[in-house]
C-alpha cells in the first residue's frame, strides 16, 4: 500500500487511481455545537485503508472542559445504509473503542452519539473503507444506453444555438465579460455567463457548471479564472436567469422548482436532468465552436451535482480534456440494491408516490456510473468518507469504471461540505496544480504512486 501525507498545516487524506493508488489518512472526524467540547473518531490505520477480513477498531475520545459523558451510543453501517451493529460503550477516562470486520470490500460509516453535562448531544463519525478498488456498481448499464444518449444529442443537434450575447462590466482589469443565453431541447434555454483576458487570441477552455439548488451565478467565478488566462464559460442548472435578487430564486425553489430532482423522474424522456445534461453539452460545444478557444484544452469541473455534471459531460463530449469533480452527484443510483446508500438526487428514495418500477428504470440513464466507462480524458475526483449526500461507496463505484488516468482524493475528515478545510487537498489539487497545468497546455499532472513510506 502506498501512502503519501500531506505536507499542509491541516491533515488530509490523498486516495487516487491510474496508475491506481489508495491511500488514506488517518479517519478523523467530529461535528458538534462547540468547538470547546467535542468526540473525535479515529481508525487504527493511520491510512484507513484495510483488506477484506479485517477488524476495523475505532477510537472514540471526548476532548474539552467540562464533565465527559459517561457513555456513547453508536450505529455502525455498511455502506452508509446497511446497519451492521448498533449498542453502546462506557467512556473511561474519556474514551471508547468501537470495533467492526470487513466482510467484503466496502465502505464502512460509524455513527457515534453522546450527551454530556450540558444534555446536549455531540455527535461524531467515522469512516473506513476496505479494498476500495474492488468497489463495484450495483446494476449494469442499459443495453440501449449509448442508442439513448445519441438520439438526445441528435434531438439537440436539430435545435440551433442560437447564442446571444450581451457585454457586462467584468468590474476586473484586462477581462471581458458576457452574459449568454442559448437554445436548449423543447423551448428550453441555458443561460450563464461568460469571460475571456482581453490580450490574446486563443484561450482554452473552461465550463463550470454548479452544485444543487437554485441560485444565481457570482461573476467572480469567470472572470477570476479568466484573469489567470482561461476562455470560461459558467452555466446555470436551470433555465433560469442568472442575476435575479434571492428572493427570486427562493421563490423558484419554493414553486415551480420545488424538488427539480424528482421532476419527470419516472421517464427517462422527461427526466428534469435531461435538459440539464443536455445543457452541459451544448456549453461545451458552443466552447469549441468559438474562433478563440485554442482547440486543444477544454475541462469542466464543478462540485455535487456539478461534479456529477462534470463527469457525464466527459463521457458525453468527445473533446473535453479533463474532468475535475468534487464530490460528485448522482452514483450508482441503484446502491441500495447493493447495500449501501444511493448518491444524491437518490430517484428511488423520491418516486413520490410514482411507480418505482419506472423511477428505478429511469434513474439508469442519468447515473454517473453508466457514464464513467465512456470517459476517455484524465479525471480529478474528491469523495467524502463520511459523505451521507453523495456516499463514498458510489462515487468509487462509479471510479473504479473509470479507465482512463485518474486521480481521487478522498477526505475522511469531511463529509459533503467542506468542514474545516476537509476538502482543502481537493482544493490544492485542483487550483495549485491542475488547472494552472492545463491552462499552459500541459498534460493533467495524474500523480504516479510515491515510493512506499
Amino acid at each position: 500500500m502506498h501512502c503519501r501525507r500531506d505536507p499542509s498545516t491541516a491533515p488530509a487524506p490523498l486516495f487516487r487511481t491510474a496508475p491506481v493508488l489508495f491511500c488514506l489518512l488517518a479517519t478523523l472526524f467530529s461535528a458538534t455545537s462547540s468547538s470547546a467540547q467535542r468526540l473525535i473518531v479515529t481508525a487504527d490505520h493511520p491510512d484507513g485503508i484495510y483488506r477484506a477480513g479485517d477488524t476495523v477498531r475505532w477510537s472514540v475520545v471526548w476532548e474539552g472542559a467540562g464533565t465527559p459523558p459517561s457513555t456513547i451510543e453508536y450505529i455502525l453501517k455498511r455502506g452508509g445504509l446497511t446497519e451492521v451493529a448498533k449498542g453502546g460503550a462506557a467512556l473511561h477516562g474519556g474514551s471508547a473503542t468501537v470495533e467492526a470486520k470487513f466482510g467484503a470490500p466496502s465502505t464502512l460509516l460509524l455513527d457515534v452519539r453522546a450527551k454530556a453535562g450540558d444534555e446536549h448531544e455531540y455527535r461524531a463519525h467515522g469512516g473506513a473503507v476496505a479494498e476500495p478498488e474492488k468497489i463495484i456498481e450495483s446494476a449494469g448499464r442499459p443495453r440501449d444506453f449509448d442508442a439513448f444518449w445519441a438520439a438526445k444529442k441528435r434531438e439537440l443537434a436539430a435545435i440551433p444555438a442560437d447564442p446571444k450575447l450581451e457585454p457586462g462590466d467584468a468590474a476586473k482589469p484586462s477581462v471581458s465579460y458576457w452574459k449568454i443565453t442559448m437554445n436548449n431541447i423543447r423551448g428550453t434555454h441555458i443561460r450563464g455567463q461568460v469571460a475571456r483576458p482581453d490580450a490574446g487570441t486563443k484561450f482554452p477552455a473552461l465550463l463550470i457548471v454548479q452544485w444543487a439548488g437554485v441560485y444565481g451565478l457570482q461573476k467572480s467565478w469567470v472572470t477570476d479564472r479568466a484573469a489567470e488566462g482561461w476562455l470560461v464559460l459558467n452555466i446555470e442548472a436551470h433555465d433560469l436567469p442568472i442575476d435575479e435578487p434571492p428572493s427570486f430564486y427562493r421563490e423558484q425553489f419554493a414553486g415551480p422548482l420545488k424538488s427539480y430532482w424528482a421532476i419527470g423522474n419516472d421517464d427517462r424522456d422527461t427526466s428534469y436532468f435531461l435538459r440539464m445534461y443536455l445543457s452541459c453539452f451544448r456549453a461545451a460545444e458552443y466552447l469549441t465552436k468559438r474562433p478563440d478557444w485554442d482547440g486543444h484544452t477544454l475541462a469542466v469541473m464543478g462540485g455535487s451535482q456539478g461534479g456529477q455534471q462534470s463527469l457525464v459531460t466527459a463521457g458525453l463530449h468527445p473533446k473535453i480534456t479533463a474532468a475535475l469533480a468534487d464530490v460528485p452527484a448522482g452514483c450508482d443510483m441503484l446502491g441500495p440494491d447493493a447495500g449501501r446508500s444511493p448518491g444524491w438526487p437518490q430517484w428511488i428514495r423520491n418516486a413520490d408516490g410514482k411507480d418505482e418500477r419506472k423511477v428505478r428504470e429511469a434513474s439508469r440513464y442519468y447515473d454517473v456510473v453508466n457514464f464513467a466507462s465512456r470517459i476517455r480524458c484524465p479525471v480529478l475526483i474528491g469523495a467524502g468518507l463520511i459523505d451521507e449526500t453523495c456516499p463514498p461507496g458510489g462515487v468509487l463505484a462509479a471510479t473504479n469504471r473509470i479507465s482512463a488516468p485518474k486521480e481521487v482524493l478522498l477526505f475522511p475528515r469531511g463529509g459533503h461540505q467542506d468542514e474545516n478545510n476537509s476538502h482543502g487537498l481537493y482544493t490544492k489539487r485542483c487550483y495549485s496544480d491542475w488547472l494552472p497545468a492545463l491552462r499552459q497546455g500541459k498534460p493533467a499532472p495524474v500523480k504516479a504512486a510515491p515510493a512506499q513510506e
